[in-house]
């Protein structure tokens, strides 16, 4: 009876010893790095963030007001926020006055300045708007080979002269 109450107290401490491992096991490098890198000043960020909320709303005319006003913030003054002001005003999609040349452009500085609380959302932006170009320069690709293949198949039928092909 000893031996049994003595093994059942030992499976318990080994299992109380694996529910330890369990607790202290190390998280993945990946959320260990985003934790030590994380900035104690997001203020700047999330005012960027809530901007772009804001001007994405609005409508064509009020948008190209806004982008200008943003342009001429930049103009005046070469903070980090007016850069990011003026690359948010000139991404918003599907508007006439975007401009990803001229958003990347304002960015560049941003994404050398390591130091800079808005590093890394230019960093994200300046990425993503490289990754835009590459697909758009791809969709246009694709586009020349198929007016190629439209204008292949008008030929070919040209040729034929209208006469129907029997079966």
């Amino acid at each position: 009876m000893r031996w049994l109450v003595a093994g059942i107290v030992a499976l318990l401490f080994a299992g109380c010893g694996a529910w330890r491992t369990v607790e202290t096991v190390e998280e993945p490098a990946a959320v260990a790095d985003l934790r030590s890198e994380t900035r104690g000043d997001t203020a700047e960020p999330a005012t960027a963030l809530a901007y772009y909320g804001k001007i994405r709303k609005l409508g064509g005319t009020e948008l190209l007001r806004e982008q200008d006003a943003a342009r001429r913030a930049l103009s005046r003054s070469r903070s980090d926020s007016s850069r990011m002001r003026y690359a948010l005003a000139m991404t918003v999609p599907g508007t006439p006055g975007a401009d990803e040349a001229r958003a990347l452009e304002a960015l560049e500085p941003l994404t050398r300045n390591g130091a800079s609380p808005l590093h890394g959302l230019a960093m994200l932006m300046t990425g993503m708007l490289q990754e835009q170009r590459r697909l758009d320069a791809q969709a246009q690709g694709l586009q020349q080979k198929l007016d190629a293949m439209l204008e292949l198949e008008r030929s070919m039928t040209g040729r034929e002269g209208g006469v129907q092909r029997k079966r």
